[in-house]
């Protein structure tokens, strides 16, 4: 079987593979681009180590294969990992966004729980290859916090805060920060793609990969937005957004991103334990200081800056919109009472 794959390596150059697969093996490689080697002998040492190469060997292992083979060799626009990662791209074990037909997923308004259970039963589908990949912008039907899988229930919320406020408090499968979410006044959303699309990408790498086409929606409203640190989504005004991410044994990222419209800042710092040590890494004194909603950065109503992503999303990837089905609401609903409305799952780390 003829296989081949391409990477256009960014900010660099091309790299090619093609060869075939023959018993389990990678056979007849050649490895081709618009990339710069010397001494050019070594693009025959990089084939040599790939002919023959097991079909299911690990990324790593083959990143080391290469990365052994051209020694001293000096590489110009693409690294050992793009060699990899295109080695995987032509096996089937790597995909680029263009291999798939996205959804736009309507669920409608939600309570903090279903969006919860929505997230993890939509991830998993397209994990199990039930459902293509899909993007949903969330509509919340009333408050909450949603507090981090690893964070502690009584160090990041006051309680009798939250409920004074009528304030849910849910945890979410993903790790990451305390989110105060307010319908209205926040834009959350969810990616629900297979592993494939971040093959040989760190945590780190996958972040801004997956948001790229929010980076520049915000860029075309007007905001200077970037990555910083791992997660948060900022511009030079201040924080925009957190992002955060779970990937699944059988196959699946969830990667999501709270940002927030407008805030009630004075509500948020009541509900939430924000720490001073927390605070001071952000060289800001007080929590209201570290959010800086797209309201005031882009002087667009909630409505338009949504629309603006959905419309980036489909102008990069193409996008098809469909409503949330009864059989996914239904494994949702069951997942809300056996798992995301049990005190067990809350309270997992008090």
């Amino acid at each position: 079987m003829k296989v081949s794959g391409e990477r256009k390596v960014p900010g660099g150059k091309l790299v090619r593979v093609d060869g075939r697969v023959e018993e389990g093996h990678l056979v007849d490689v050649v490895v081709s681009g618009d990339f710069f080697l010397e001494p050019d002998e070594a693009l025959d040492d990089i084939r040599g180590a790939l002919e023959g190469l097991p079909v299911d060997t690990g990324f790593d292992a083959v990143t080391a294969k290469v990365e052994t083979a051209r020694g001293a060799a000096v590489m110009f626009g693409f690294e050992p990992k793009d060699v990899a990662l295109t080695v995987f791209r032509a096996l089937g074990r790597a995909t680029t966004w263009e291999d798939h037909d996205f959804e736009l997923v309507d669920a409608g308004p939600l309570e903090p729980l279903m969006q919860m259970a929505v997230d993890e039963v939509l991830a998993r589908q397209v994990a199990e290859g039930r459902r293509k990949p899909a993007l949903r912008i969330w509509d919340w039907a009333s408050s909450a916090v949603i507090i981090g899988s690893y964070q502690s229930l009584t160090n990041e919320v006051d309680l009798e805060a939250a409920a004074e406020h009528d304030i849910a408090v849910v945890r979410r499968v993903s790790g990451g920060g305390a989110m105060f979410v307010e319908p209205g006044n926040t834009i959350t959303y969810s990616l629900y793609v297979p592993t494939t699309l971040v093959a040989g990408q760190s945590f780190a790498e996958s972040y801004k990969f997956l948001d790229a086409w929010v980076l520049r929606a915000l860029r075309g409203l007007g905001v200077d937005a970037d990555y910083v640190s791992l997660n948060d989504i900022a511009s030079p005004q201040g924080k925009i957004g957190g992002a955060a991410q779970k990937r699944f044994a059988a196959g699946g990222v969830l990667h999501h991103v709270t940002a927030a419209y407008d805030i009630d800042a004075q509500k948020m710092t009541e509900v939430l334990r924000i720490g001073r040590e927390k605070l001071s890494d952000k060289g800001t004194k007080s929590a209201a200081k570290r959010v800086d909603p797209m309201r005031s950065q882009t002087g667009l109503e909630r409505h338009q800056v949504i629309e603006a992503l959905v419309a980036e999303f489909d102008a990069s990837y193409g996008l098809t919109p469909v409503p949330i089905d009864e059989e996914t609401l239904t494994e949702a609903k069951a997942l809300v009472e056996s798992k995301f409305a049990t005190a067990e799952w809350l309270q997992r780390i008090p």
